[in-house]
């Protein structure tokens, strides 16, 4: 079989713009923190590295999974793989347990895996091991561990495998679920596929530049702004994720600097940067040059759109720059582009009538029944879309229905579900994409999901996972609790609620869900929006649980008045009558948390994480502790130590030397 290697596969499209007039990557760290690599150098360190991974053992068809929090060491190991023929497989490092039981699990269901992960790492998944009775799994992936530390040089070049077309390129793990994650098999052909329509109805230009601080473990960060920028040969911009979420404003900063035309974020994305607006103010920059900027991976809100665009409007940006999209890693990235310089535009409608197969129906924005949908545009080149019912058989237009895709630029499965395909796929091909939607004007909207996937700062989660992660809890039992999510319109990501049956007094129920709080959000990073108790959990006559209806019970008012009644019987976060010397530790500390929680007031005794945090509050606080106090607490210290006073005690304990116990 002839390869043509500058046409056909990822590596040989990375030698053929190395041979052209190379443009760069460059890594942004912080404000002054910034490495640029030429395409035709980064095939070489690319080279170095996989000489490194081919002197352990590796070969074509292993699979190696990138375990690292630095974008630079993530790009060369991802390239190194390319070449050699390996599968690269991204995991997020994260900060809590949950990531690190997945990361177990995704190396339980590989084939002959091997890890590349930061020495620090390797100890804290020791350490993790040790802690939760796991040694054993933990010492078989260490065993198959190659650390980026000991290497000390790359001047040796590996050897390139010649791969063809449909060889598979990499393995992208769903992001959120630990208990079953899904491997999501791309190869060559799927991922240039994809590229090569999205180049086209982006309409992408010579002069363009792209800025992306998007984790590249994610699709919309590694396929949409790394390998379409390189495969189109443009320079580009990756900024660490965690400067963005301590500086989002150095984003717009470095978007000016740098003279981007593209940029792109989830919906949470765009509320962490006007928030930080809010209280520091816009920067003074130009941002007359951005042309688009991509909004995807989650629900999109139109007034979030919209206030964006109207609260940067005085740096230059175009009115009409917004570009929401629809995609899935399924589809290699991208289904649906609108098109490029169109106004965002969006269609209300009636909230109950978005069953499978109901005619879609228009309502009045000031309708208590009216939700507002962003309209994501049509297919783009390669990629057909249809609308089914629940028997896989097209609708007529204007009805909600199961939206399916097919085409080159899809996967052809998941990793291990050779023999479940009917699952994942309907006859001739057409992929269930577990996404439920409609029509108008031509162009799609995404009214919701078929199987209660909840959708929170960019990842998704199953419900069954979070409800076995709640059901560990004392005083809790199997089938008595149930996760769901609803969209705040506001922020456009899913607030996560848990049902929980229960028939006792609302006094002891409280105690109960402070506590639920607090397992969910320190096993997952996820903050838990409500804890609703309920009378009954409703259900199928076939016993699958009903998710739905608890959220439109929900979003109906229906638990209003037991909500009340709890939040009456929740006592105040700061105590009358609490002695807080001015100006001392604990009382900095507070002051950062209750500018950063401004849902509820933190007091020194409370738990973080009983009361809720998300992972993007935590890493706030964590950055503006940094801020004030450099060096002296890690993310991690938090876990050990949660609430303010006993982190106010572990810091001063630091300094004067002590090692205080967790």
């Amino acid at each position: 079989m002839t390869v043509n290697p500058g046409k056909d596969t990822l590596g040989g499209l990375l030698a053929a713009v190395s041979e052209q007039n190379p443009r760069t990557v460059t890594f942004i760290e912080g404000a002054q923190e910034e490495v640029a690599v030429r395409f035709d150098q980064l095939r070489e360190r690319a080279l170095g590295v996989l000489h490194h991974f081919q002197q352990r053992g590796l070969h074509p068809g292993d699979e190696l999974i990138l375990f690292t929090n630095s974008n630079e060491q993530f790009v060369d190991a991802f390239w190194a793989c390319l070449l050699g023929g390996i599968v690269p497989v991204p995991v997020a490092v994260g900060i809590s347990d949950d990531h690190r039981a997945k990361l177990l699990r995704i190396f339980a269901t590989l084939r002959n895996p091997y890890v590349y992960t930061e020495q620090n790492l390797a100890r804290r998944l020791e350490r993790y091991g040790e802690g939760h009775g796991r040694d054993a799994e933990v010492g078989r992936l260490l065993s198959r561990t190659l650390v980026v530390d000991d290497i000390e040089t790359i001047g040796t070049p590996g050897q390139v495998h010649a791969a063809a077309p449909d060889d598979v390129a990499f393995i992208q793990f769903s992001s959120g679920s630990t208990n079953d994650p899904k491997g999501v098999v791309l190869t060559h052909r799927n991922v240039l596929t994809n590229i090569r329509a999205l180049m086209e109805a982006c309409r992408l230009q010579e002069s363009d530049v792209a800025l992306s601080w998007m984790p590249l473990t994610h699709d919309m960060g590694l396929i949409g702004f790394h390998l379409s920028m390189l495969v189109h040969n443009a320079d580009h911009h990756i900024m660490a994720t965690p400067v963005f979420v301590r500086r989002p404003l150095l984003w717009l900063e470095k978007a000016a600097a740098t003279g981007a035309t593209l940029l792109c974020s989830p919906n949470f994305g765009y509320k962490h940067c006007l928030k930080m607006a809010e209280s520091r103010g816009l920067p003074d920059v130009d941002l007359g040059r951005v042309r688009l900027v991509f909004n995807g991976a989650e629900p999109i809100s139109a007034t979030l759109a919209r206030s964006f665009m109207h609260t940067l409007a005085p740096l230059g940006l175009d009115p009409n720059a917004m570009f929401p999209v629809y995609g899935l890693a399924e589809a290699s990235l991208g289904v649906t582009f609108p098109e490029p310089g169109a106004a965002l535009r969006s269609v209300t409608v009636h909230r109950h009538g978005l069953a499978v197969g109901d005619p879609w129906l228009p309502a009045e924005a000031a309708d208590e029944d009216a939700v507002e949908f962003v309209l994501l545009g049509t297919p783009i080149r390669d990629c057909e879309l249809r609308l089914c019912g629940d028997d896989d058989r097209e609708l007529e237009p204007g009805r909600v229905g199961h939206v399916q895709i097919r085409g080159d630029n899809v996967t052809r499965g998941y990793y291990g579900y050779s023999g479940r395909s009917g699952e994942v796929f309907a006859d001739l091909g057409w992929l269930r994409t577990g996404d439920l939607g409609c029509l108008h004007d031509g162009q799609l909207v995404i009214t919701g999901r078929a199987k209660d996937i909840i959708f929170v700062n960019g990842q998704n989660y199953y419900p069954h996972d979070i409800e076995e992660l709640a059901q560990a809890l004392d005083g809790l039992e199997l089938g008595k609790v149930a996760a769901a999510g609803v969209t705040g319109m506001d922020s456009g990501t899913d607030e996560l609620l848990l049902f929980v049956l229960d028939r006792g007094e609302l006094e002891d129920f409280a105690e109960l869900a402070g506590r639920l709080r607090g397992h969910v959000n320190e096993t997952t990073g996820l903050e838990v929006a409500q804890v609703v108790p309920v009378r009954r959990i409703p259900k199928t006559t076939s016993g699958k649980v009903q998710r739905h209806k608890l959220a439109e019970a929900y979003l109906d008012g229906e638990y209003d008045d037991v909500l009340d009644a709890l939040r009456a019987l929740t006592p105040g976060a700061v105590p009358n009558g609490e002695d807080v010397p001015d100006g001392d530790l604990e009382q900095t500390l507070r002051e950062i948390c209750n500018t950063i929680v401004v849902d509820r007031p933190v007091g020194l005794d409370d738990n973080l994480f009983e009361i809720g945090i998300s992972s993007l509050a935590l890493a706030q606080i964590h950055a503006r502790v940094e801020e004030l106090y450099p060096g002296e607490l890690d993310i991690a210290d938090v876990f050990d130590y949660p609430s303010i006073r006993e982190l106010a005690a572990f810091m001063q304990a630091r300094r004067e030397g002590e090692s205080p116990a967790p």
